[in-house]
């Protein structure tokens, strides 16, 4: 009777979780490489859905009229910005700026997981100062979360 119990209890998790909807949020941290701390550093975390389809047309040899949505409608007004340090000031490099980024972003992902969020993926990306005459570049990282709705 007890192994009945255990294997019926047991079927009835995994058909709960099979059925659980899964919803995912990406919250993206910018962080500036432009020499002399010119750039802007930032977490942005948006607070409005967007269905991607309203914004995706079907390319095909036969019908191949370009998308025609209107960028004002995609973009988004209402989101969450969150001030981070340069990794440069004048000096250079700055450490101690990387740290407090990290302690802030640390801070975010811990709230987000406070929420019921489960910090599911990581991804990241540089496009470095390539020289004397670029000036240029971002560190981006995308932390993807999800929660069972």
């Amino acid at each position: 009777m007890k192994k009945t119990m255990l294997v019926l209890g047991i079927i009835l998790c995994s058909f709960f979780e099979m059925n659980a909807q899964v919803e995912y949020k990406v919250i993206t941290s910018v962080e500036s490489i432009v020499p002399n701390g010119l750039g802007r550093s930032r977490l942005i975390s948006n607070n409005e859905e967007k269905d991607y389809k309203e914004y995706t047309s079907t390319q095909t040899e036969e019908d191949n009229t370009r998308n025609k949505s209107d960028r004002g409608d995609i973009r988004v007004k209402n989101f969450d910005e969150t001030k981070l340090l340069n990794f440069y000031n004048i000096a250079g490099i700055r450490f101690q700026n990387i740290a407090a980024n990290d302690a802030i972003i640390s801070s975010k992902i811990n709230s987000m997981i406070e929420e019921g969020w489960e910090l599911a993926f990581v991804t990241s990306a540089v496009e470095s100062d390539s020289g004397k005459s670029d000036g240029q570049g971002i560190f981006i990282t995308r932390y993807i979360f999800k929660r069972v709705k």
